[in-house]
């Protein structure tokens, strides 16, 4: 009985980390975006459609970042820019003008730097 205790335990411990190196509850993922696409509105100028976009290209684009962890850091660096590059590329196709486009960059910079600073291990 006590090892079928510990088991359980220990399976709890293991699927809540999991939860939350995943992002966490759902729903508080999904007020964190909808918190995200007002304020991205709001800052770039844009419409709803277009944050919705902006968005969906963000995720894609931390996808394929998520990848490069295990290359050098010259090869990392290299294959950034070129994420970084078509990203820009599909902001014009949504489209947005320049001046929208550094305003989304901008944003975005700002919230990568508040979740750093909010990482309990730095």
């Amino acid at each position: 009985m006590k090892k079928l205790i510990v088991l359980l335990v220990l399976a709890a411990g293991v699927f809540s980390t999991n939860i939350n190196a995943q992002g966490g509850d759902p729903a508080a993922r999904e007020a964190r975006m909808k918190e995200m696409k007002t304020q991205l509105v709001e800052k770039a100028k844009i419409t709803e459609a277009e944050a919705d976009k902006v968005l969906e290209i963000n995720t894609s684009m931390r996808e394929q970042m998520r990848g490069l962890r295990d290359l050098s850091e010259a090869d990392r660096a290299k294959k950034m820019e070129e994420i970084q590059a078509d990203m820009s590329k599909k902001f014009k196709a949504i489209p947005l003008t320049d001046d929208q486009v550094k305003a989304v960059n901008e944003y975005m910079a700002e919230r990568r730097k508040q979740m750093q600073q909010q990482r309990p291990n730095n």
